[in-house]
């Protein structure tokens, strides 16, 4: 990885990082707090855009020329508005290759995994701090 790569994902972090601050406080401020809806929606659109983005790399030569191009917009943007989207794509191409055990093991661990270390963490810091 050259330095001209690492500059172009962090550029892109730094956008997507801001996008997902300000679709979610929009979001949040305007629907009820019942569920998370803001986060919801970034990550189901930050999933969709790196469906595209994945699709386009594979049957276009939209980023053959340029990789940091991808590197920018996936890693970068989408990596940092949600690293949802990175989860959902990888169970997708499990399940789209068949291995449906691997996909239902990774959906399982990450949903209920990260749910659980959350947890964790926070009741870790909980009991610390009192």
């Amino acid at each position: 990885m050259n330095m001209l790569t690492l500059f172009a994902i962090g550029s892109g972090g730094f956008i997507g990082a801001s996008l997902r601050y300000l679709i979610n406080n929009t979001i949040s401020h305007h629907f009820s707090h019942t569920l998370p809806y803001g986060i919801l929606f970034i990550n189901l659109l930050g999933s969709l855009i790196m469906g595209i983005a994945f699709g386009l790399f594979m049957f276009t030569s939209l980023f053959s020329h340029d990789t940091r191009l991808y590197s920018f917009i996936t890693t970068g943007i989408i990596g940092a508005l949600t690293t949802y989207s990175t989860f959902a794509l990888d169970s997708f191409m499990l399940l789209h290759n068949g291995n449906y055990a691997a996909a239902a093991l990774n959906m399982s661990l990450n949903l209920f995994g990260t749910v659980l270390f959350a947890g964790i963490g926070y009741m870790g810091v909980s009991y610390l701090l009192r």
